[in-house]
């Protein structure tokens, strides 16, 4: 028995294809961290010899500072906004004191 031969020409596709769908991509965007408004401006630095004459240590600055950090929960900021902050804070108990 003859094969039947087929030509591409008589091959007939039923119904409409169905429109290719792309996946939906959603674009990056850059977001920057939120300023805290707790945050202060960096300040000019305290002048060592006044923190000495008030009778203030850099330990007692560094500890300060560093319960900053703690209390932000050992994430973001700055250690030299928080050595700052430190310093100006301890001066004012100083001045009050």
């Amino acid at each position: 028995m003859p094969s039947k031969r087929v030509n591409e020409k008589d091959i007939v596709v039923s119904g409409a294809v169905p429109a290719r769908h792309k996946p939906a991509i959603t674009k990056r965007v850059n977001r920057t961290a939120p300023v805290a408004a707790a945050e202060a401006p960096v300040t000019q630095p305290v002048p060592s010899g006044l923190l000495q004459e008030k009778g203030l240590s850099q330990e007692q600055v560094a500890s300060l500072a560093y319960s900053y950090w703690v209390a932000r929960g050992y994430q973001g900021g700055s250690p030299e906004q928080d050595w700052l902050r430190a310093e100006r804070e301890l001066l004012a108990a100083a001045a009050i004191a």
